[in-house]
């Protein structure tokens, strides 16, 4: 596993590309539109790629950091996807969210391929990623895991083998269900408490000392404080296409999933009444203009 691969210089992808230099990996990148400026990696002697099967064809692991499932299966089955040009043996990370049913077809495709497949979804922010100190949560056989361990290790600061492959995105559902609807439950409260005059500093003081206390409500209070967002860099259009995935996980193993139904209506409704983009603290204040907290 001496050359790297990586598609998706996004804000997550960008800490992971540096960490890689950093520990000495020769990588290689997509050219994208939709990457962070290549300028500091491309000084650090990044090589950068047209299309993902030339990259594939120059490296050994591709390593995939891209929004969801959709990108994922165009980034691997399109017409110059990775697997026109990987090599028998590549092993290919998959670190998106994705929907667990699509990473176990592909796994199956890549392996019948010659590849190996490894999920390896990320959880904590773009600053972490520029620290090498990700959180990963990653589906494949023991053996790649084993095999591919210290490659993470570069860029990840606690590693969680989940289970066989697919195990690790439906663990980051699972995460980002519990993370993404703290916060939204929180944000709602705090709309209302907005509405009937709570001071914030108050509303903050009470939480934290109480059972609302922890990361979901240090995530927000910046913004309660000072209106100002940056404690949660995500997006909500992306936060609903993660509860999107997570209700078709749960639909499909028949589980209960009517509370996350409605974070995920919840969702869906400010992302309609809002910038799509526009982060999640600021849920808080379309909510409160709205006022009726559905």
């Amino acid at each position: 596993m001496e050359n790297i691969g990586l598609v998706g210089v996004g804000l997550m992808g960008h800490g992971i590309a540096s960490n890689i230099v950093k520990h000495g990996h020769p990588l290689s990148v997509l050219e994208h539109p939709g990457n962070q400026p290549l300028d500091t990696l491309k000084a650090a002697g990044v090589k950068t790629f047209a299309t993902a099967s030339e990259l594939a064809a120059a490296v050994d692991v591709v390593i995939l950091c891209v929004t969801g499932t959709p990108q994922v299966e165009a980034v691997l089955l399109g017409d110059t996807g990775v697997l026109k040009g990987m090599r028998p043996g590549s092993v290919i990370i998959d670190c998106s969210t994705a929907l667990p049913d699509s990473t176990e077809r592909l796994a199956r495709i890549v392996a019948d391929a010659g590849g190996r497949f490894m999920d390896a979804a990320m959880t904590r922010t773009p600053k972490e990623a520029a620290e090498g100190r990700l959180n990963l949560l990653v589906g494949g056989d023991a053996e790649l895991f084993r095999d591919c361990r210290p490659l993470l290790a570069c860029f990840a600061e606690n590693i969680t083998h989940a289970g066989p492959v697919g195990a690790g995105h439906r663990m980051k559902l699972l995460h980002n269900y519990v993370s993404l609807g703290s916060v939204a439950l929180i944000a709602e409260a705090a709309a209302c408490a907005e509405r009937a005059g709570v001071d914030p500093e108050v509303f903050l003081d009470v939480l934290g000392k109480g059972g609302g206390g922890g990361t979901a409500l240090e995530r927000l209070r910046p913004f309660l404080m000072n209106k100002d967002p940056s404690g949660l860099r995500f997006a909500m259009s992306n936060a609903l296409k993660d509860l999107g995935y997570y209700t078709a996980m749960a639909e499909a193993g028949h589980s209960a999933r009517s509370i996350a139904e409605g974070v995920r209506q919840t969702l869906e409704g400010a992302v309609q009444d809002s910038d799509p983009q526009a982060l999640m603290p600021e849920l808080v204040a379309v909510l409160a203009k709205r006022g009726d907290g559905v």
